[in-house]
């Protein structure tokens, strides 16, 4: 199948699939005779494997290691585990730290009037304005 087949079957986009051959994610499609890429169907696996991967939020090179994983029929599955609870650590990080913008930003919208005087409390910490400290000098 063409480029525009593969990138059908496997939800990934053309351009993201020569991307993935330019670093060397997947290796490079075999090409007809007018230099045309053909993929075959363990191609399309690979690619379908990558979106699902990067979906949930895997690097590339955490993708590019669980892809190896996948086709070494030998790996111990301890080394897949290894890498999710890593990469849970992660998105947790990422989750507490969006928790917290939330919640700053939700304090600070409630301080502010939101009505026809310039005074904004957003604005001002976005400044690192602590209105307080400068009202009292």
């Amino acid at each position: 199948m063409n480029i525009g087949q593969a990138s059908d079957a496997s939800g990934v986009s053309a351009k993201m699939i020569r991307y993935y051959e330019q670093i060397g994610l997947i290796t490079p499609a075999a090409r007809t005779g007018n230099n045309y890429r053909t993929y075959a169907a363990q191609d399309i696996h690979n690619l379908r494997f990558i979106k699902r991967a990067r979906t949930l939020g895997f690097s590339l090179e955490e993708t590019e290691t669980l892809l190896k994983l996948w086709q070494d029929k030998s790996r111990e599955s301890s080394a897949v585990k290894d890498i999710a609870l890593s990469h849970i650590t992660e998105l947790e990080r990422k989750i507490a730290e969006m928790k917290a913008m939330v919640k700053t930003l939700s304090h600070l919208a409630h301080c502010c009037g939101g009505d026809h005087r310039p005074d904004c409390p957003i604005l001002d910490d976005l400044a690192g304005l602590d209105t307080k400290s400068i009202d009292q000098k």
